[in-house]
């Protein structure tokens, strides 16, 4: 605030995509960085440098809050917030500081603009987007937990229809978010992409998992599929499937999966891979990655990830790509 310090995001001389991203303060007129998030497992992104500390906007599982950082002392706390959504998008402030306004949604709201003074804890709502929700149709909205097949504890958004009867069969639908440093949230309506909404009103039941590599669960969550990628990222997927099928209420042989981007190629993956699925789409999704490595510019991402070249490891491109078990396929894709 007075001009002598600048705060500033680095990845601190590590540049893999999986790692945690830092904070660091800099002295204005030049010197050497000071890092102030170490002890902090995730990505933080810095909001600003107010009097009384810096603020970041960071993930934590599938809430995304707002956190005061002590400059001084690297102490990191949650800002103080009653009834406050889940999920922080943006966030501003006036200009010495004592009000904030930002943007935020939940289960239970839209995206919706919010003030917080100084002197309160509790948010007041300034928007009312999520109104013209209140006839609609939008089931439940709940985040479970289950074991993958290697043992890692693997979260995932689970959405049920309006009227939800769990004596009778629903059919299953897996939607799997792209990244893979992304997750799913629970959100009260979604419309990327796919038209879930929709399907809830059919009587479907939808699983969102947030398979190893996604955010929010700290780097070595983040790391789980380094050399491993759609082989690990299958297991969390079919794992799932698995845990709601054991509760009786899915129909297994209506079983559906798809994705875009990441979720394109674990979704790929699992069309040559296992035959639970009645149907599959691949959105924008990868099928080889020696072709990718050779045919885009983002070479980093599979250096990254699977820690060598085709040239220098050829065998885990191999593994790791959906076209290696291409005479396998016998599920319907798209």
């Amino acid at each position: 605030p007075n001009g002598e310090w600048i705060v500033f995001s680095t990845k601190n001389g590590r540049s893999e995509y999986y790692l945690n991203s830092e904070l660091a303060k800099v002295k204005a007129t030049g010197g050497e960085p000071v890092v102030l998030t170490s002890a902090f497992d995730e990505n933080a992104s810095v909001v600003a440098w107010l009097p009384d500390g810096i603020r970041f906007i960071a993930l934590d599982r599938t809430h995304r809050r707002l956190y005061r950082l002590n400059p001084e002392n690297g102490s990191i706390e949650p800002v103080a917030m009653d009834d406050a959504p889940e999920v922080i998008w943006s966030v501003d402030f006036s200009k010495e500081g004592r009000t904030m306004t930002f943007q935020a949604e939940g289960p239970e709201s839209l995206d919706e603009i919010y003030r917080l003074d100084s002197d309160s804890t509790r948010p007041i709502r300034i928007t009312n987007m999520t109104d013209q929700t209140s006839d609609w149709s939008v089931g439940s909205r709940d985040v479970i937990e289950w074991q993958s097949s290697d043992g890692s504890t693997i979260e995932g958004i689970l959405l049920k229809p309006e009227n939800f009867d769990p004596a009778a069969k629903h059919p299953l639908l897996v939607i799997i978010h792209g990244g893979p440093a992304w997750l799913s949230f629970p959100s009260l309506v979604y419309s990327y992409v796919y038209p879930v909404q929709q399907w809830l009103e059919k009587g479907a039941v939808i699983l969102m998992p947030n398979y190893r590599g996604s955010t929010g669960y700290g780097e070595a969550f983040r790391s789980l599929n380094l050399r491993n990628l759609g082989v690990g990222d299958a297991w969390d997927v079919l794992s799932g499937v698995d845990e709601l099928i054991a509760q009786g209420y899915i129909d297994s042989k209506r079983v559906g999966a798809m994705g875009w981007s990441q979720g394109g190629y674990i979704s790929a993956f699992l069309t040559t891979t296992t035959d639970r699925f009645r149907g599959i789409s691949v959105g924008a999704g990868i099928s080889n990655w020696m072709t990718y490595y050779v045919n885009t510019d983002i070479h980093p991402f599979t250096r990254h990830y699977l820690q060598g070249t085709p040239w220098s490891d050829p065998e885990v491109y191999a593994k790791t790509s959906p076209m290696s078990y291409i005479n396998d396929a016998v599920t319907p894709t798209l």
